[in-house]
C-alpha cells in the first residue's frame, strides 16, 4: 500500500491568526517535504468562498510542485467538475501531465456546498447529471483517438481534441464517492475510486464494505476494478494529553469547518444530498471522545499501523492519503508527524 499527503486547506477558525495566504504557503512547503520524504503522492483540495478550504486552484499549486520535484504524483482532492467546463478541465490537466512528466492522478467529484456554485453561475440542483456528463467528456477526450463530438443535455460540441496531449495514456481518473450512484458511475466508466474513510464507513458500514460495493458494481457491468484510495485524518499521540489535544483539534475541524459547509437549508437541498445532512448532524452532536479509528488515526505508530493493516490494507485499498495539517495544527508539528509516519509506519508496508 502506498501513502500520500492530503489537504483541504482548512483555515476558517475562530480566533485564527494564520492568514489564508500563509495556509497556502504552508501547504506548498509540506507538499515539497512529502516528496523529500518519499511519499507517493500529493493531493490538494479545491474550495471556493468556503468555510472548509481556502485554496481555489489545486492545478496551480500542483504545477508549482511539479516544477520543484521529479517523482511525487500530483492530484486534486478533488476537482469539482460541475463548476468548470469539462473541455477546459481536460486541457488544463493534460498540460499538467505533460509538464510533470506524466505524474497526474485526476480525481473529481461534485462537491456539497451550494455557496460554491451560485457565485460561479453553476447549477447545484442538477449537479449529479452535470457531473456524470462532464466525467464522460473528460474520459473520452483523454481516451479516444482524434477529435470527438458530444451532444448531451448540458454540453454540446463538435470535433474537439485536447492539446497538448497527455503524457500518460491515459491519465488515471478517480471518482470521489460518498454514495452508491458515484460508485456506479466509476464502475460504468472503468474508473478508480477515492473515498473518505469516515464517510465511507458511515455510508456503507466499513471500508471493506465500500470496496466490495465497488467491486460488485464493476462486476455488474463487466469492468475490471480500478485502484482504491482512501483518505484518513492522522494525529500521533504518545500520551493521554496528546490524545486529548488531537481529539479536540479533530472536533474543532468538524464543528467550525465541515458542519457549516452543508449545502444550505436541508429542506431545499437536492434529494441526492440527504446523506450529507446525516453526516453533518452527526458531527454537530459529536464529542471529542467519540472519534474512532474508522475515521481518524490517533495514537502511537503501532496503533496507527494496526488500523491501516486491518481496516485499509486488508480491505484491498491501494493507497491511503493522509490529512496531517487539519485543525490549525502548527506547521512544524505537521512536518514532524509526516517524517515520523514515513520513518515509523510506512516501512511496515
Amino acid at each position: 500500500m502506498k501513502f500520500g499527503y492530503f489537504t483541504l486547506s482548512d483555515n476558517n477558525y475562530r480566533n485564527n491568526a494564520r492568514s489564508p495566504n500563509q495556509c497556502v504557503a504552508d501547504i506548498l512547503d509540506q507538499a515539497l517535504y512529502a516528496d523529500e520524504l518519499g511519499m507517493h503522492s500529493v493531493w490538494i483540495g479545491e474550495h471556493h468562498f468556503s468555510t472548509l478550504g481556502v485554496n481555489s486552484a489545486p492545478e496551480v499549486l500542483l504545477a508549482y510542485i511539479a516544477a520543484k520535484t521529479r517523482r511525487v504524483r500530483l492530484a486534486p482532492a478533488v476537482n469539482v467538475l460541475p463548476l468548470h467546463n469539462p473541455i477546459l478541465v481536460a486541457e488544463q490537466w493534460a498540460t499538467l501531465d505533460l509538464i510533470s512528466g506524466g505524474r497526474v492522478d485526476f480525481a473529481t467529484g461534485r462537491g456539497y456546498d451550494r455557496r460554491e456554485y451560485e457565485p460561479l453561475g453553476a447549477n447545484f440542483e442538477d449537479n449529479a447529471a452535470i457531473f456524470a456528463e462532464g466525467v464522460e467528456i473528460v474520459y473520452r477526450l483523454w481516451n479516444e483517438p482524434g477529435p470527438i463530438s458530444h451532444h448531451g443535455k448540458h454540453y454540446t460540441f463538435e470535433d474537439i481534441a485536447v492539446t497538448p496531449t497527455t503524457t500518460q495514456r491515459p491519465i488515471p481518473i478517480y471518482i470521489a464517492s460518498f454514495s452508491k450512484p458515484s460508485i456506479a458511475l466509476a464502475a460504468r466508466l472503468g474508473l478508480g475510486l477515492v473515498v473518505a474513510a469516515g464517510q465511507a464507513s458511515a455510508m456503507h458500514g466499513s471500508l471493506a464494505a465500500t470496496a466490495q460495493a465497488y467491486r460488485d458494481a464493476c462486476a455488474a457491468v463487466g469492468r475490471k476494478p480500478g485502484r482504491l484510495i482512501t483518505s484518513y485524518f492522522i494525529h500521533f499521540a504518545d500520551t493521554p494529553a496528546d490524545d486529548r489535544a488531537a481529539r479536540e483539534r479533530q472536533l474543532r475541524y468538524h464543528q467550525e469547518c465541515t458542519s457549516p459547509a452543508f449545502p444550505g437549508d436541508p429542506k431545499t437541498a437536492p434529494a441526492n444530498y440527504a446523506y450529507f445532512e446525516t453526516i453533518v448532524n452527526r458531527y454537530r452532536a459529536m464529542k471529542a471522545e467519540d472519534f474512532t479509528d474508522s475515521a481518524v488515526l490517533i495514537g502511537s505508530p503501532a496503533q496507527i499501523t494496526d488500523t491501516l493493516k486491518t481496516k485499509v490494507e486488508n480491505a484491498g485499498f491501494d493507497e491511503t492519503i493522509l490529512y496531517f495539517n487539519l485543525g490549525l495544527k502548527p506547521h512544524a508539528q505537521v512536518k514532524d508527524e509526516m517524517a515520523r509516519f514515513m520513518a515509523e509506519v510506512a516501512p511496515v508496508f
